[in-house]
Parts: C-alpha cells; structure tokens; sequence
C-alpha cells in the first residue's frame, strides 16, 4: 500500500500533467467570471426595473376615470382589480355564484345568494323596510355598482343618488357635476333621484378614487368620510382637521378604504350623506348621535317603534380591535404586499384575508394557514352564535310588542318597549352588517351582541305585568 498522503498524489500529478492542471483552471476560472458576470448583470436589471417601478404608456388626469386607461401604465395592479369578479365563500362570509335568468329590468346572469332567505327571521327584524325585499350576501368591488343599480330595495323604495357616494366611482361625476367643485357636485347628487343620477355614472370603485393621478398619492374623495372624520376630531379638540393634509400614509392605507365601509345616514329631505361620528365611533356613541336628533330610519311595521338600519361599520368596529390598535392597515391584509419579478405592490385583488393567507396574515404571524384559519374561524363561531342569541331575543320581542299593542297595553309599557327594541335592534344590526363575522373587534363584538340582548330582554321586562296573574 502506497504511504503517499492525498497532498503528495495531488503535487505528482501536476508535476506529470501541469498543462491539463492549469487548463481546468482556467475552465473553471472562466465559468466563474460568466457565472459572476451574469449575477451582476440580473442584479443591475432587478434594480433598474426597482428604480422604474411603470412605464408611462397614458398620460393620467383628474378627468380620466376609466381603470383600463390606468391599467395601461399599471397592468398588474389592473389585474388584480379585474379580479374581484371572483366570487369565493368563506365558512362565515363572501358568496358564491348563483345563477339567474336575465330580463328587461334585471340584467345580471348571477347573483349572490339571499341573505334573508337564509334566515328569515331578518325579515322580521326589518319589517316595513326595503331591506326586509332583498339583501343578499357581498360580492366583490367589481359588482358594486351594478347590485345596487339592480337590487330590489329599488322597488321597494325611492333611493336617492347619495348611495352612489360609495358605489360608484364618483370622483369625476361630482366634479363635474359641481362645475370642477367636488362638494357641490355631492350636494347635488344627494338632492337627485337614484334612477337620474345612475345615468352619470360609469364605473364602479376605480383607480382615481384611491390614487392621485400624477403621483399616484392615496388620497380620500369621497366628502362624507372627509367631513366625517373633521367632526371626529373636533369632538377631540382637534380642529379643522384635513384628512388628506394631515393624516400619515399608514393611516390612508386605511381611510381609502374607510371612506365607504362604514355607518352613514341621509340627513333631512336634501338627503346628505352624515357619518354619525360627532360623537365617537363606539355604537353607544353613534345611537347617542341619532337619539339626540331623533333620527330614525323607518316605524317598525310589527312594533311602530322607530328603528334604525346599520349599514356596513367596518371601518367604525376595526377601529376597536387589536389590528388597528397595533398599527395595522385595511391594505396590510386585504391588500398585502406582494412581488411581481423585482416589484414590490400592493395587491389589487380585493378580498378576504382568509383567501391570501401566506400574504395576509404570515408576514406577522409565523403559524402555519390551517391554524390560523382555524383560529380565525373559532372567532367568527362564536361571534356567530352570539348573534343567534340575540337575533332571538330581538325576535321574541318583536312577537311581544306585536301582541301587546293589539291588546291595547299602556302607552308607557309600549314606548318603553319599542326604546328597548330600537336599541337592541341596532346593536344586533351594527354586527350583522359588519362584514368581518367579529373578526375586525372580536371582543367588542362580543360586547355589543351581549348588550343587544340585554336590551331585548329588558324591553321584554317592560311589557310582563301585561301576563301577571
């Protein structure tokens, strides 16, 4: 057995063979500097196409509505838009495709499926108003306008052109409208006919509503959430306050998509658009809003008693959990970032975090999806049962009333009962039009659920000396 160690072998084999040695070292050497070469190269493209993150196909302006002139400059951002045509159920929201047969009056081939045909017991809960004819469960911001436009509740009551406000894109049609001023032209719309003012509008949510057009700056337009949040700071002794002037671009990420997910009525016969926030956010403070002006929605066809509609208080519960408490945005989970080749953007496919879990939720929370699908859904389980409860109390109390004003009970009795059933009918209604089952402020939701049945059981209290033996 040879005693040459691995170093000598190595030494007397480029001493017989030296010019092969160095012809693999010059190989190898060669295939190095390719190799670094083409690194560098693909380094200094990806920085490039970082540093001009679109090209400026179409010059932009405050004139030009249409998102597929945008998409022009911005095509991936315009094909996550498109693609809110998607209709994806979770276990506790979203919808799925049901189909239809098209008329004259009603164009669309799919709907989504009937809430108050899912539980009936909303049509009590709303009898008298439209939305006891048809609520159906949400659809994505492509749909926006044309469920509106379609819905039943049409028929069932006059709607003005203020629903437009947050279901259309409406930036251009009130500048137009108002002759170049943004607020005139909101004024106007809300004093016209929903039926007049759909003519002037084209498009659903797009681009110019979110984005300045040169910039591309996110910026609210919409004027109800602008004066909104001025009477929500003023009440904290903040005046003046300007929310594209003096908020923080975290902050927009989320007001962008506050300016529409939120509570609102249509004040006096102009019918403008209010956020009730003059108060606070919390739903005690906004019913002390509507009590103070005496404010109701519509007269209970069972009860008579004056109630109240909520709409859809995204924006006002979020703003109660630990997400926004933490410094979280709307955009940061419904809108996560993501990488298209050396882009970094938000993505433009509006929809609900547990349909993008790795993008939405893992970028803090190192869990794997199916656990924090699961925790998420325990969330909207208990929400879920809690609204059962209280959308069962709300209905017994409805029975009640019904039965005690047809036996001629005391006045007192009844106004007593039909305050505690406008209570409790917002308090349900605030959660069941909020659209994160609980998620957004799952221990407020809890909290207001329980205080709706607490209400009702109490407007209950009030009627029972009429079955004292």
């Amino acid at each position: 057995m040879s005693s040459l160690t691995f170093k000598d072998r190595l030494l007397n084999f480029y001493r017989e063979r030296p010019l092969a040695v160095f012809a693999v070292l010059v190989l190898v050497a060669a295939v190095g500097a390719v190799g670094g070469m083409f690194l560098l190269v693909s380094i200094f493209q990806r920085k490039q196409e970082a540093r001009n993150p679109f090209f400026r196909v179409v010059e932009l302006s405050e004139e030009i509505e249409d998102p597929a002139i945008w998409g022009k400059n911005f095509p991936m951002q315009y094909d996550g838009y498109r693609r809110t045509v998607d209709q994806q159920r979770t276990r506790f929201g979203g919808s799925e495709a049901e189909p239809r047969t098209p008329t004259q009056a009603d164009p669309r081939s799919v709907v989504a499926q009937s809430r108050i045909e899912e539980d009936p017991r909303l049509k009590m809960m709303w009898a008298g108003y439209a939305f006891a004819k048809d609520f159906r469960e949400e659809r994505g911001h492509a749909f926006m306008l044309d469920d509106q436009t379609y819905t039943e509740r049409q028929q069932a009551a006059k709607q003005p052109g203020t629903c437009l406000h947050c279901h259309a894109s409406i930036f251009v049609p009130y500048r137009k409208v108002g002759d170049g001023d943004l607020l005139k032209g909101f004024e106007k719309f809300n004093q016209t006919a929903f039926a007049e003012a759909r003519k002037l509008v084209t498009h659903p949510v797009a681009c110019i509503d979110c984005h300045e057009p040169t910039t591309m700056q996110l910026r609210v337009t919409r004027p109800g959430f602008i004066e909104g949040m001025r009477a929500l700071k003023a009440a904290t002794g903040v005046k003046d306050y300007d929310v594209n002037r003096d908020t923080t671009r975290q902050e927009m990420r989320s007001f962008v998509c506050g300016q529409c997910h939120v509570e609102y009525y249509f004040k006096g016969p102009e019918k403008r658009l209010v956020y009730p926030w003059a108060n606070g956010l919390k739903v005690e403070q906004i019913l002390a809003y509507y009590d103070a002006t005496e404010f109701k929605d519509w007269s209970h066809a069972e009860t008579g008693a004056p109630t109240l509609k909520a709409q859809h208080p995204e924006f006002e519960l979020w703003n109660q959990g630990i997400h926004a408490r933490s410094g979280v945005a709307c955009a940061d989970c419904h809108m996560p970032y993501k990488r298209e080749g050396a882009l970094k953007i938000s993505d433009h496919h509006v929809r609900s975090p547990l349909l993008n879990i790795n993008h939405a939720c893992q970028t803090c929370h190192k869990w794997p999806e199916s656990e924090l699908k699961s925790r998420v859904e325990a969330i909207q389980e208990r929400t879920h049962r809690m609204r059962d409860l209280a959308m069962n109390a709300l209905v017994e109390l409805i029975g009640e009333l019904k039965v005690a004003r047809a036996a001629n009970a005391p006045a007192a009795q009844i106004t007593a009962a039909q305050s505690f059933q406008r209570k409790a009918q917002f308090y349900l209604d605030f959660i069941e039009a909020e659209n994160s089952s609980g998620f957004h402020a799952p221990q407020e939701a809890l909290r207001v659920l329980g205080e709706s049945i607490n209400f009702a059981r109490k407007g209950q209290l009030e009627l029972r000396p009429l079955r004292a033996p």
